[in-house]
C-alpha cells in the first residue's frame, strides 16, 4: 500500500500529456500488485494464491519497467524514482519468496 502511495504522489509530477498513458500504466500496475495478493489470498485455495501472487509479480515486474522509463525519458530524476524503484524490487523479492515458500508448502 505503501508503495502505491508513493507511485500516485510521483505521478502528480507527470506532464498532463502523460495523464492517460505512462501514469495511468503506473497507477495500474502498482494497485495491482496488493490487490493479487489479497484476492489470492482470500481465495483459501493454494494454487489460487500461487496463481494470484503470480500476477502480482507481473505487476511488480511491470512497475519496475516503468518506473526506469521515467528515468530514461527525463520525465523524473534518479533521486525522485530510485528510492520508490527500492521499494518495489524489495517489494517483489518478498513476494517471490512467499510465493516459492507456498510451493514449497504444496
Amino acid at each position: 500500500m505503501e508503495l502505491v502511495k508513493h507511485v500516485y504522489l510521483l505521478c502528480d509530477g507527470l506532464p498532463d500529456e502523460e495523464r492517460f498513458g505512462l501514469a495511468s500504466q503506473l497507477k495500474r500496475s502498482s494497485v495491482s500488485i496488493p490487490s493479487n495478493i489479497a484476492e489470492g489470498y482470500a481465495r483459501r485455495s493454494t494454487g489460487d494464491y500461487i496463481r494470484f501472487l503470480n500476477i502480482a509479480l507481473g505487476s511488480a515486474y511491470e512497475l519496475e519497467s516503468q518506473l526506469e522509463l521515467l528515468k530514461i525519458l527525463k520525465f523524473n530524476t534518479h533521486a525522485e524514482v530510485d528510492p520508490i524503484l527500492n521499494l518495489a524490487n524489495e517489494i517483489t523479492k518478498m513476494t517471490y519468496s512467499l510465493n516459492q515458500k507456498i510451493k514449497q508448502d504444496k
